[in-house]
């Protein structure tokens, strides 16, 4: 399995060994150790885990029928999870920019208003903060101006995320609908270079989302999985965020570029 993920790692480009097929294979082993060998009382057994991945990578004499076997049991598990997760990802993706379906826009009228309703201007919180640091409370003046900007960035709620109030924003300064196939098309090479970098780490982030919770859903069989889903869920949505801003503030830079006049052809000496 490791000369194989090794050859693997040759032929397939990085992103997608180390994004997809590299965490499906982890995934896989988890389960099969974890959930289908441990389970939750023997949880921290880790002389039987050892025991059955030694068992499995164990091939004497060659490939035998029973390796091979073995070894498409595995296989195909991993690659399918592989194949999946840009999937799943597109969905948390949906979710997360605010295009909730039609059969879900009930939960996200009741979540936008719930927003609205714990929404403060920044001015507000910028006033909270300058008093809280006059009584000497450090901390929380910190911690208002840490939503003053963040209020700032997006304005009041319209959406049931974040990121799909700061998706709107950049639309609505953009004109993202009409002007986006224009701008790729006429784009120059730098601007088009960092869009799509930054479009990746938004997909990154949303396929780490997706293995969150793969792992926490593996914690029902085995329960360590779970606060490792939970503490992944954690890091990939602080990730997510950020790849939010990079790209909104990189569509918004490549617009206003986009839309600068071409400097004029210095004139041609007709001598």
């Amino acid at each position: 399995m490791v000369a194989l993920l090794a050859e693997l790692q040759k032929r397939i480009p990085d992103g997608w060994f180390l994004r997809r097929l590299l965490p499906a294979a982890l995934f896989v082993v988890v389960a099969l150790v974890g959930g289908g060998e441990l389970g939750h009382s023997h949880w921290n057994d880790v002389a039987l885990a050892r025991t059955r991945i030694a068992d499995a990578l164990r091939m004497s004499g060659g490939l035998t029928a029973d390796g091979i076997a073995s070894l498409v049991l595995v296989a195909v598990p991993v690659v399918a999870a592989a194949f999946a997760v840009p999937y799943v990802a597109a969905g948390i993706g949906a979710l997360a920019s605010g295009a909730w379906p039609w059969w879900l826009m009930p939960l996200g009228r009741r979540v936008t208003a719930w927003r609205v309703g714990r929404w403060v201007p920044p001015d507000l919180l910028a006033r909270r903060s300058v008093r809280a640091r006059a009584d000497g409370r450090e901390l929380r003046a910190d911690r208002l101006d840490a939503r003053a900007s963040r209020a700032r960035s997006t304005g009041r709620p319209d959406s049931p995320t974040w990121c799909g109030d700061r998706f709107r924003r950049t639309e609505a300064q953009c004109d993202v609908v009409s002007g986006w196939t224009a701008l790729l098309l006429g784009a120059e090479e730098a601007p088009r270079a960092a869009l799509a970098e930054a479009r990746d780490a938004y997909d990154a982030a949303c396929e780490a989302l997706s293995w969150s919770a793969a792992f926490t859903l593996l914690g029902a069989w085995w329960w360590p999985a779970a606060p490792v889903g939970i503490l992944l869920g954690l890091a990939s949505w602080r990730s997510l965020r950020t790849s939010v801003e990079g790209l909104c503030r990189t569509t918004e830079a490549a617009f206003t570029l986009n839309r600068q006049d071409p400097p004029a052809p210095a004139p041609s000496d007709t001598r």
